[in-house]
């Protein structure tokens, strides 16, 4: 007897009706709603047995102060971070998606070209996205996102 069919006979066994496999495509997910809620019990109950059984340990100035390698804490804590590590970022991410979009592009193109009906897509879908990866470069560059002296 395959496991889903266990499922359904102890269903219908305990509640009194009969799930059948070809009723609708939701008795298919059964499975995965018992899992589902095994999964939320058990994490409610983890939380509940930890508060019940758990002990109330004593606080101190000292015990709540943040850990740092066994140093007590020196100054204030991360520095404010620049705006420009932000726009580097931005422009990695832009430039890594057209890297990331090229690969693919790279592997189909002749068979995309041998095809008539996606010849054209394979030239100028590719020219478009390299036409706005390009702008978007040039006004990178022109507002000084590339000079690490600023």
């Amino acid at each position: 007897m395959a496991p889903l069919a266990r499922v359904f006979a102890l269903v219908k066994g305990r509640i009194g009706f009969y799930f059948s496999p070809m009723d609708s495509q939701l008795n298919q997910y059964l499975a995965v709603l018992v899992l589902l809620a095994a999964a939320v019990l058990f994490t409610a109950g983890m939380l509940v047995g930890s508060v019940l059984l758990g002990q109330v340990g004593q606080r101190s100035r000292t015990k709540d102060l943040p850990y740092e390698c066994g140093m007590p804490p020196v100054g204030e804590g991360t520095p404010r971070t620049s705006i420009r590590f932000y726009v580097v970022a931005m422009l990695f991410l832009l430039f890594d998606v057209g890297a990331v979009l090229l690969y693919p592009w790279a592997v189909v193109y002749r068979k995309m070209l041998a095809n008539p009906e996606t010849a054209a897509l394979a030239g100028w879908g590719m020219t478009v996205f390299l036409a706005i990866v390009s702008v978007a470069y040039v006004y990178a560059v022109k507002q000084g996102a590339f000079d690490w002296d600023r």
